[in-house]
């Protein structure tokens, strides 16, 4: 495992490039941009700020083409929200599922700063029978995985009509700074409670759809299995599943016994809010309430930590979390097959070793 990049990413591929957070190193509220993981499913495409544009068409009255000094020229909002591949801690399925082997930092914490999405639907005025908005990337290519297109395609993903009116955010700026490349410059679309694929990067085509979008990512990949009258049918994954995880101490870590020991962690989810994280060091038999050290924010993780006094004598132990949300959902026990090798939030075991 290496970790080469400028910000001690580990790479996961390195074109398109795929690079995690160190998880280990979480110790604040906001992750830096140099340390916030990147996520490409096509080669990172070069967009000139003065040549930008975005097209608005589709299902409205007056179509455009938006260039990023008049985007910037609208009205302006900030918001803080966490995004999180839907992969991410794919490497812990047994048996080994295809795709980028993300541990646990395929997620991060930005703030974000750039024009809703409504603002310009509401420019564009939107037909009647308007239902879906796809959101284009300029990034162009074959998917990795079977069964592809015949041929290339950009990335896209679609929202419902009622979430693009309600917080989706062009953003142009991230924790107070342009947008870098890979994170989407000059302009990406910021998904609140979403898994990141929907948060499109290097946006410059929104099309209002009166009908139900049937693209690649959104039936082949990034969705899954549910169950209509018995019959299985395919949905597209859309909002965070509730979920925490352990920072420190890492995966088979040594710690001396009789210490206290403080355990550290982050909880997110897509809808709600987490209101609760508990912590189990005997494999799951007890469990004790966490303590958060961030405020209830919408779509933004909560930090917490858990102070531990590790037992006296040697040994292994296992370490395990659990977040609640407002809706009293929990983190499952076992990972949803459903999913095939996306939304793996069931609580992970750390195993530590006590000497």
């Amino acid at each position: 495992m290496s970790a080469s990049h400028a910000g001690g990413l580990i790479i996961r591929q390195e074109e398109p490039r795929n690079l995690e957070f160190p998880f280990d190193r979480l110790d604040s509220y906001l992750t830096p941009v140099e340390s916030f993981y990147i996520r490409s499913h096509l080669h990172a495409p070069m967009i000139e700020a003065d040549s930008y544009r975005l097209t608005v068409d589709g299902a409205v009255k007056n179509p455009s083409a938006i260039t990023l000094n008049w985007l910037k020229s609208l009205p302006a909002k900030t918001i803080v929200a966490t995004l999180e591949c839907a992969g991410n801690s794919r490497v812990f399925l047994v048996p080994q599922k295809p795709g980028a082997q993300w541990e646990l930092g395929a997620v991060g914490n930005a703030e974000w700063t750039g024009v809703p999405l409504a603002t310009l639907l509401d420019q564009a005025g939107l037909n009647a029978n308007a239902r879906e908005v796809v959101l284009e990337g300029a990034d162009r290519g074959l998917p990795a995985e079977l069964p592809r297109p015949p041929e290339p395609i950009n990335y896209s993903r679609s929202i419902p009509l009622d979430k693009a009116l309600d917080d989706v955010l062009l953003a142009y700026a991230m924790n107070g700074v342009d947008l870098p490349q890979d994170h989407g410059f000059p302009v990406r679309a910021i998904v609140p409670g979403h898994y990141g694929m929907a948060s499109v990067k290097w946006l410059i085509h929104i099309r209002v759809l009166e009908e139900q979008f049937q693209g690649y990512w959104q039936t082949i990949d990034y969705g899954f299995w549910d169950e209509v009258g018995g019959i299985p049918v395919r949905r597209p994954l859309s909002q965070v599943a509730v979920k925490s995880e352990i920072a420190r101490p890492r995966t088979f870590e040594v710690l001396p016994k009789g210490q206290p020991f403080t355990v550290y962690g982050a909880a997110w989810c897509g809808t709600g809010d987490v209101v609760s994280v508990e912590l189990t060091t005997d494999g799951g038999q007890t469990w004790a309430a966490a303590k958060f050290l961030d405020p209830i924010r919408a779509h933004a993780w909560r930090r917490w930590s858990y102070d531990w006094e590790i037992p006296g004598h040697p040994g292994r132990f296992t370490l395990k979390s659990r977040a609640r949300n407002a809706a009293g959902e929990s983190q499952p026990e076992k990972f949803d097959e459903r999913y095939f090798s996306y939304v793996v939030n069931y609580t992970l075991p750390i195993e530590v070793v006590v000497q």
